[in-house]
């Protein structure tokens, strides 16, 4: 089964096509970070006129590279949301148009489950698993029992960490995208600044990051009041210290609590060199699966990947060409248990 998979959900234009949810024969991403970079982050006007402009491109890129023509294709996935609504509507209109010339039927995904289903393209997905989704919008732990049966269990309640991640970048004077600046550097220092474990110990699945981050302000602050100069290493290596921390004793913990051996690390965070180490060194004798880089951050393999198992799940269920974008969407709303 050849399924197409769109993604526009931010600021990569992402058109691939997979076999039987496993085989990637193309994944063509044309990614904006240089243009958006002097402006600190995603600008979501600018982010949706660029894939209007490049979106026709990589369709015509990924065909080119996956060998096969657009009559090939058995189904047409595309994200809904959640993302910035501009954006999504280039993805979901690009593909309705290609399903409606060519005849094919159509679904959408959510992105956050594209997220998760990235692990199925490189592993065997086994069930039931915990799945921490880490990414610059969302930081979730979900229990799932079997394919597309998702139970939100703990979420941020304020900051997702890859935007924790981000701001403390801006903090220490690191360009953007932060995130894997603030873990390079942190392997090149020390956990010498004592910043706090937020909800570590509380007895819930939830997280908090903003705290976290107003912590390092303040210390980069202070420091400077004082005259004082911050060793930026330590610092960074002091911040992932405690993030990787939390989220893996509240990831392990929780697969403790229900019994489960099988891990999934899942979202753009899910690519940081830390938070691995820290779950293979603290994870033993659990079966831990996170997806390569190239597959960590927003792409087009991950959408077409969910799409295959959502329609094996949900065999009829295709959408129309009234098929809209949502900006928000929540995962438990968009596939109910039953």
């Amino acid at each position: 089964m050849l399924v197409l998979g769109v993604e526009s959900s931010c600021d990569e234009t992402s058109v691939s096509i997979v076999r039987d949810g496993k085989e990637v024969l193309s994944n063509v991403i044309n990614s904006q970070i240089k243009i958006h970079e002097k402006f600190g982050g995603v600008v979501p006007e600018i982010a949706s006129r660029h894939h209007v402009y490049q979106v026709t491109m990589v369709f015509e890129e990924a065909f080119k590279v996956a060998g096969v023509k657009p009559e090939d294709i058995d189904l047409v996935a595309v994200t809904e949301g959640p993302g910035l609504i501009g954006s999504l509507l280039v993805g979901v209109n690009a593909a309705k148009t290609f399903a409606m010339m060519y005849k094919k039927p159509l679904i959408g995904v959510h992105h956050l489950a594209g997220h998760i289903y990235a692990n199925a393209i490189e592993h065997d997905m086994k069930f039931p698993c915990i799945a921490l989704l880490v990414s610059g919008g969302n930081t979730e732990l979900i229990y799932m029992e079997d394919h597309f049966k998702f139970h939100i269990v703990g979420e941020t309640l304020d900051d997702a960490v890859g935007e924790a991640y981000d701001k403390v970048a801006r903090v220490v004077g690191l360009p953007y995208p932060g995130g894997p600046h603030v873990d390079r550097l942190a392997h090149l220092g020390k956990d010498t600044y004592k910043l706090p474990r937020v909800y570590l110990d509380d007895g819930s699945y939830n997280f908090s990051f903003s705290g976290l981050k107003s912590a390092v302000i303040n210390l980069a602050h202070n420091a400077n009041q004082r005259g004082e100069e911050i060793n930026t290493n330590d610092l960074c290596a002091s911040f992932q210290a405690s993030v990787t921390e939390v989220l893996v004793r509240k990831t392990l913990a929780l697969a403790k609590e229900k019994n489960v051996k099988n891990i999934i690390v899942a979202g753009g965070v899910s690519a940081n060199k830390g938070l691995k180490e820290r779950f293979m060194e603290e994870g033993k004798g659990f079966n831990i699966s996170i997806p390569s880089i190239k597959l960590c951050t927003d792409n087009a393999a991950m959408i077409a990947a969910a799409g295959y198992y959502q329609h094996m799940v949900y065999p009829n269920e295709y959408a129309d060409y009234t098929l809209n974008a949502t900006a928000s969407l929540e995962l438990e709303e968009r596939y109910p248990e039953e």
